[in-house]
């Protein structure tokens, strides 16, 4: 019986990899005494996938993973079983039970939404409060509000290109297509962004294009990036929640 898992990670956690996440919960899975399925052969492993790996340094309240479990319990148990084992900067949120057919998280992502926040810094790196009067916040400050007024305007182009590296090479992509909402939202930066297998755009290149766009350097660490959720697509082609696909465990 397999179940669908949302959990947040925050905090210094932001700051542990995705490998270590895995450990982390096929761990937590068997602290909590659940009936976890494995797999067969002379190394059995519990059967669980991820949905989506997140980036280093970025942190989520809309993080997922598919288990297979011999038997059930409800969510509401399978949710304070879990907590019970969690550390500070990971919760388990909720959990639903998948239909027999139903596809893996990992296989049918199609969007992700961000908040990006521009980090006020002194020149040494150190983070700012934008309450003291200091040189540093007002040019942060300055910077992030023109890059709030290029995000209102970035998808009126018709291309948006940016240097695209990866393990083997590095090139010029237009990320236009990748780019389904992109809009101030307070004073942070909203973006709705492709995700998954057919075409994942990561925040980083957004924020870099909107840089570009106003003729500053980007700097990674000038900037938190938080997911909000991640999307599926159902019958009707909407964007949905992953939990969308599942029903509550009574």
């Amino acid at each position: 019986m397999k179940v669908r898992i949302k959990y947040t990670k925050s905090g210094h956690l932001k700051f542990i990899g995705h490998l270590d996440v895995m450990r982390y919960f096929q761990k937590a899975v068997k602290r909590a005494g659940l009936d976890i399925a494995y797999s067969q052969g002379f190394s059995p492993h519990q059967l669980m996938s991820f949905a989506a790996p997140l980036a280093l340094g970025v942190t989520s309240e809309g993080e997922y993973f598919d288990a297979e479990f011999n038997s059930l319990i409800s969510s509401d148990e399978f949710v304070r079983r879990f907590n019970e084992q969690m550390v500070e900067g990971i919760t388990v949120k909720d959990v639903v039970l998948l239909p027999e057919r139903a596809k893996n998280s990992m296989s049918i992502v199609a969007a992700s939404d961000y908040i990006i926040t521009v980090l006020a810094k002194d020149e040494a790196g150190n983070l700012l409060d934008e309450a003291d009067n200091v040189c540093g916040a007002d040019v942060m400050s300055e910077k992030r509000d023109r890059l709030l007024e290029a995000s209102e305007h970035l998808l009126e182009k018709d291309v948006i290109e940016v240097l695209r590296k990866t393990k083997k090479n590095e090139k010029i992509e237009d990320i236009r297509k990748g780019i389904f909402k992109l809009h101030p939202q307070g004073d942070r930066i909203y973006m709705l962004l492709a995700a998954g297998s057919e075409y994942n755009l990561k925040p980083e290149l957004v924020v870099e294009a909107l840089c570009k766009e106003i003729g500053c350097e980007y700097k990674k660490f000038d900037y938190q990036i938080h997911r909000i959720e991640t999307y599926m697509k159902n019958e009707d082609g909407e964007l949905v929640s992953l939990l969308e696909s599942g029903t509550k465990i009574e």
